[in-house]
């Protein structure tokens, strides 16, 4: 029986802290060499938007995730992120599960996006501020609110981030610049524009970079990329399609000069030094992530009630 998670279905079975927990073993074990991951696949429908496939293997279990990211889609009522993610049983080759892209895809950004925060963070931050009220940004500020932090969001279009702050129960910032300035920040945007521009962030903040994850898109400054310590979730992908690819190819950023998410999890990396360190985290998104969010959601299969097909 192949079983169907619908949107719904995976928001019921993995809660925000669950996906979390699941996204930082993932990190760990890509990181040990535990689970396996091709780069993602771009298949563009440029300027409307892009198709990309993701494979990934672990936990016993292959994955790909067959997803669009159209960002005019809103406008004509339709979500910017759809597709479906497929589980597969890696030693016979056998489907177990299909379940929703948008839903699989806004958990793990958001879990990602505060486990770069907690990892990288200075241990004393309190204010997370999130920007971009969309169905990621959503997402984030969500896993920050189970996570027992106090929330501001910011968006271009305030009804919408009135929307969702109140679904939220967080706050909405005054200004983009009060929003800059919280301890923590996560940028969820489309990555049309450059949200942290040169000399932007202060002494002492992390901010997790999610929007820029395709070609020619961009949250950050080249010149403020050459003044932070820079993190990523995977430097191939990141260093070709994320934030990085600009600062590479302006000779601001090396190889040496990053740092990867799963190695200071897995402890053969050192990630914030001092207290006044800027920390920045690139995310491109990862299969892996994906595939750990699928793996957590089939642990609540047999409780939920699922539509299914037998082949």
């Amino acid at each position: 029986m192949i079983r169907f998670f619908s949107g719904a279905h995976v928001r019921e079975a993995v809660s925000p802290e669950r996906a979390l927990e699941a996204v930082r073993e993932a990190f760990v074990a890509y990181a040990r060499g535990e689970w396996t991951m091709p780069p993602k696949v771009y298949v563009p429908a440029y300027p409307a938007g892009d198709f990309r496939a993701m494979p990934a293997l672990g936990g016993g279990h292959a994955l790909l995730k067959w997803v669009t990211s159209f960002p005019g889609n809103p406008a004509q009522g339709l979500p910017t992120v759809t597709g479906l993610v497929l589980l597969s049983d890696a030693t016979n080759g056998m489907l177990k599960a299909a379940l929703d892209a948008g839903a699989v895809t806004a958990l793990r950004t958001g879990a990602a996006a505060v486990l770069a925060a907690e990892t990288l963070g200075r241990d004393d931050a309190v204010t997370a501020a999130v920007i971009g009220a969309g169905v990621n940004g959503e997402a984030a500020a969500r896993t920050f609110v189970a996570r027992g932090r106090r929330v501001l969001l910011w968006d271009v279009d305030r009804v919408r981030a009135e929307v969702a702050a109140e679904a939220l129960g967080t706050e909405i910032a005054a200004s983009r610049d009060e929003a800059l300035a919280a301890d923590v920040i996560a940028t969820v945007t489309p990555g049309r524009d450059v949200v942290l521009t040169e000399a932007s962030l202060l002494p002492g903040q992390h901010a997790s970079l999610m929007g820029a994850d395709g070609p020619g898109k961009a949250e950050i400054a080249v010149g403020e990329l050459g003044r932070v310590r820079v993190f990523c979730d995977d430097w191939e992908q990141a260093s070709h399609n994320g934030d990085l690819v600009h600062a590479v190819e302006a000779g601001v950023l090396t190889r040496e000069d990053v740092t990867q998410l799963g190695d200071v999890l897995a402890g053969t990396a050192g990630g914030r030094e001092s207290s006044d360190d800027i920390t920045v985290f690139d995310s491109t998104g990862l299969a892996i992530q994906d595939l750990a969010i699928a793996l957590a959601a089939m642990e609540q299969a047999d409780a939920l009630d699922l539509p299914g097909l037998d082949l």
